[in-house]
This record gives C-alpha cells, structure tokens and sequence, in this order.
C-alpha cells in the first residue's frame, strides 16, 4: 500500500525503515546481540525507576534463526521482498550498517514499489553505491537526473505518469544500463529526441511499452543510434499497430537481439530483409479485420406465434443480423459478395440509424434479452462507431458470413477502443405488425409514408475483450455466450372446448402411439431432450494484419482500383 503523506523518496523510504524495526528484537543494536559492544547497546530500555531488563545473550546465528524459522513469531513474512529479508538479516549479522545514515552507504539495490513516491529528491544522493533503483507503480511524473546517483545501471519508472524525459536527460546517469518507463504518459514525436546515445551512451535494454508513441520511422532513427541496445520493448503502444512494425524494427536496428520479449533469430532477419528501405510501407495506420461466423441458440419465431387455423393472416419472417462496435475515424469495405453491395449498404445505414433510438421503444417483448448492463453504459458512455451485418432468415445455425476489414488511421482512438473492448449484439428485426387501424391511417397517407419502420428487439447484449491485440497477440476469437433467452409470456393455455376436443384426439390416437412400441420412460426422455434449453451464442472473431498479409491485401485494393480507372 502507498504510504500516506511520502511525497519524497527519502521520506518513503525513511518510513519504510520505520516499518522493518531494525533496531526491535532480534535485530539491532541490544544487550541480546553477543557481537554487539556494551557501548553500541540502547540506553533508552531502561525505563525512570526501573531495573535495566537483563535479556539472555544470544549468538547472531541463532537471532538469525529466529528470522528464518517460519514458526518463530519474529518469522519473516513469506511474501517479504529479497530487499526485506537483505536489510532484516543485517541488522542481525552487523546492526552498526544499518544503523542511521550508514545505511545509505550499503545499499546497491533499492526497491520502492508502490510507496506514494511523487519526486525524487536530492536526499537520493546520499546512496552513494546505488546501482539499481525501482520506483515501480508510484506517482512520479517528472524526475530529475541530477538527484540520482551517478553509480546507477538500472533505473525502473514503469506504471508511473511520466509525460516528458527533458529533466531525466539533462544529467542522467552515465553508466545506465536498463532504462524502464513502461505504462506511462509519453506522447511521440517530441519525446523521440530524448532516446538517443547522446544521453544514454551505455544503454542495453529500453522499456518504452503501453505509451502513447506514434511516429515508428521517427523513434527508429532516434533508437538507432543506440549501439549497445540489445532489448526493446514498445508493445502497447498505437506506433505498434502498423502492419510493418516488427519487420521495420528488426531490418533497421541489425544488432537487436529480443523485441518486446521475443527473441530475433535470423530467419526472421531473413524475413524482413530490405524492408527499412521501404518507408513508404510504415504508413501511420492500422488494418483489422473483423469476422462474425455461426449464431445459434435463436429461438424459432414461428414457435412463439399463436396463430388460429382459420386465420389468414401471413406468417411473419424475421431476420437476424449482428452489430458491433468499431473505433471512430477508420474506413474499410465488405470482404464478400459484392452483388448485394448497395442493398446491403442501405440496410446498414438504416438499421445504425433505428438502433440508435431508444430500444425499449422499439422492443415488442416477446423475448427476455440477456445483456450485460456494464456493456450497456460503456456503449453510451464512449464514442464508436456501429457496424451491422446483413439480416439472416431464420435457423438452428444461422451463419452470418460475415467479414471486413477496417483501416484506422487514428491509432491512438484504436489503442483506447482495444483497452475498452467491443460490444457485441444480436437483434431480430421483425416486419410491422398489420392492424385495421394502421391500414386506415395508411390509407389517407401518400404512399411513400405508408411503410412503418421494422420492429428490432436486442435479443443479447455482451463486451468482448480485446486487450491482447495491444500486447503481442495478432487474434482474438471467441464465442459470445448471451445466455438462453426465455420467454416472457408462455402459450396461453386451450379454452375448455379446445382441451376436450384434444382429449378427444388423443384417446383416438393412444392406441396407436402404445402399437408403436414407445414406453413411458422413453417418452419423458425424448420431451426432456425437446425442452433442453440452448444458449444464444455467436462467433466472433477480431484480427490485426501484419506484414506480408496486410500488404498484400492492399496490392489487391491497389490493383481493384486501377482496374475501376481503366473502366
């Protein structure tokens, strides 16, 4: 937990030495420890009209014990860092190196995680041997270099707020090997110029991951001139979105050797051989695509209609489409059959513009929707953009065959968009209900506003996690369970002629059903099988392209194009 009121590292870490009692049984400077000298032993025990407490004398190896012994209740706890148990064991072995300012001296690690540091003050200087320094998870959002001990090789900052480097680079430490500001603030270009050999002449490893650094060919010719850099690690930011970014990153810096945690071997050296050459290829843009394949689990709609024998009213089709959500500012097209292009077009734009009414006025209620409430509020809450699939009749398995791609050019919204999530649903879309009424309405009406607007219910509702697509992970595909859908009104029950004529009926056909040869037991099994309920799910799946695919898709957008112009 942070500590409260450290704003400073040296006040966190004042306290933090409070926490540990160094100075407490069995460690420190006391009449229990035999290799102390009488004169190191604490004066303040001795209480105004006391006798001085005589306490056992006890070897260091045994007081030792006592801080190993997991039964001991002087035990260290089981999840204490190694920093914990290093600073404990020598109040123990030698109490004199961490007593007071000495202990500045003896520290060549330091471990502030999750302190509430907010600045790194001149007191740090006083860690005169320090070589590693992990302020992980605190609230520092500027550091200055000339505070930190010119002797560190590791400086670790990551999931803090840092939001420009100019005060780290004014005098940073020469001999960094490790620099760590993953899940930050840095917003490129105008931090690039700050990641060159001129402030880090020594620098090995870079953790420059979950930023917001956009400019690819404008960090890589900064990071470049880094020789001695071995390990890079940019992922989770939008700059890694770009198709090419992986192949540009290996070709233009040779003597990489792991980026964002995997290894660079040469087949893959191999692979994107020639492609720092080709800038033109790291256009600032993203291609995803995104594919909706099987629903299943619709109920029929013909089940749930009540419809007299001698009526002649039709039978009312219903289609099926899914929509989803996309981030804002992408363009794209349709990878199917272009036949039904400009229908398929006009039934989008009409059913994004029905569903961004209000569904419960739109909702007739013949089905109990299983939504997520938490993905309702984030749909109103953010902005994106609705996508919706060609409507399907119904069927037990319904395959929407459904693919596009999306090209964003607004990496930034995509990254916040992937962070977020989508949102998943499945509507039926139902023809007006016909009344007496309506049609005499109609009737005065001219006949281009005569048609009512289909009737759309959300049958479920749900939030898909895309986190993984902001790592290293290319696919996310998964199956949307929204539940089983349960109707709200059972079928009314037959009036009393109704049952006796049904009764009638059946005793007709017992006979014939008992010749069949079907027991009791084995039609309650097949009802019980007829009554099992099955849940409403959906395919869903969301790619990013990488190179070679995405470029060759865009050689086939290219040549479409061309192929239009010559027409």
């Amino acid at each position: 937990m942070a500590a409260h009121g450290c704003c400073s590292l040296s006040a966190a870490f004042q306290e933090y030495l409070r926490h540990l009692a160094l100075q407490d049984f069995p460690c420190g400077l006391g009449s229990w420890n035999k290799s102390c000298l009488s004169g190191h032993r604490s004066p303040h025990r001795v209480q105004p009209g006391q006798e001085e407490a005589v306490l056992d004398e006890e070897t260091p190896e045994a007081l030792l014990e006592l801080l190993r012994d997991q039964h001991s209740p002087w035990a260290l706890p089981q999840d204490c860092s190694p920093q914990d148990q290093l600073l404990k064991e020598m109040a123990v072995l030698a109490p004199e190196l961490v007593h007071g300012s000495k202990v500045y001296q003896v520290l060549k690690s330091l471990r502030m995680v999750d302190k509430g540091v907010e600045e790194v003050d001149e007191g740090v200087l006083q860690f005169q041997q320090l070589e590693e320094l992990i302020l992980s998870a605190n609230q520092i959002s500027r550091i200055t270099s000339a505070n930190l001990p010119r002797t560190l090789k590791i400086l670790e900052l990551c999931c803090n707020t840092v939001c420009d480097l100019e005060d780290l680079c004014s005098q940073p430490p020469p001999e960094l090997q490790h620099l760590g500001l993953g899940h930050n603030r840095l917003c490129g270009p105008s931090q690039d110029k700050f990641l060159t050999e001129d402030f880090w002449p020594n620098l090995i490893s870079l953790d420059l991951s979950f930023n917001n650094l956009t400019d690819l060919l404008g960090l890589v010719s900064q990071l470049s001139s880094l020789q001695k850099l071995r390990i890079l690690v940019l992922q989770g930011n939008p700059l890694a979105f770009i198709p090419t970014y992986r192949g540009f990153l290996v070709d233009s810096l040779p003597k990489l050797s792991i980026l964002d945690d995997i290894y660079i071997g040469p087949d893959e050296r191999q692979q994107f051989h020639g492609l720092a050459r080709q800038p033109e290829l790291s256009r600032s843009e993203a291609r995803v695509v995104v594919t909706v394949g099987e629903m299943k689990g619709v109920p029929d709609p013909s089940a749930l209609q009540q419809l007299d024998v001698d009526s002649e009213a039709p039978v009312i089709t219903c289609s099926y489409f899914v929509t989803y959500e996309f981030a804002e500012g992408e363009e794209g097209e349709e990878l199917e059959d272009e036949s039904n292009t400009e229908v398929t077009k006009t039934h989008q734009s009409s059913m994004v513009t029905m569903l961004d009414v209000d569904s419960s006025a739109q909702d007739t209620g013949e089905t109990k929707n299983q939504q997520d409430p938490a993905a309702m509020e984030e749909t109103k809450a953010r902005s994106a953009k609705v996508f919706v699939t060609p409507g399907k009749p119904w069927a037990d398995t319904i395959d929407c065959s459904y693919t596009k791609e999306h090209i964003a050019k607004d990496l930034v919204g995509l990254k916040s968009y992937l962070a977020a999530g989508t949102i998943v649903s499945v509507v039926e879309e139902k023809p007006p209900a016909s009344r007496d009424k309506k049609k005499k309405q109609q009737q005065q009406l001219p006949r281009e506003l005569r048609s009512d607007p289909p009737i759309l219910s959300t049958l479920g509702t749900t939030r898909v996690t895309l986190e993984a697509l902001l790592a290293t992970e290319d696919l996310v595909a998964t199956v949307c369970d929204f539940g089983v859908l349960i109707t709200e009104k059972p079928p009314e029950s037959p009036v009393p002629e109704e049952k006796d004529e049904k009764k009638g009926k059946d005793k007709n056909k017992k006979p014939k059903e008992e010749g069949k040869g079907k027991n009791k037991d084995t039609a309650e099994l097949e009802e019980g099988q007829e009554l099992q309920p099955v849940p409403l799910t959906v395919q869903f799946q969301m790619q990013l392209l990488r190179w070679p695919f995405a470029v060759s898709a865009q050689s086939q957008e290219n040549e479409a194009v061309a192929v239009e112009k010559t027409q």
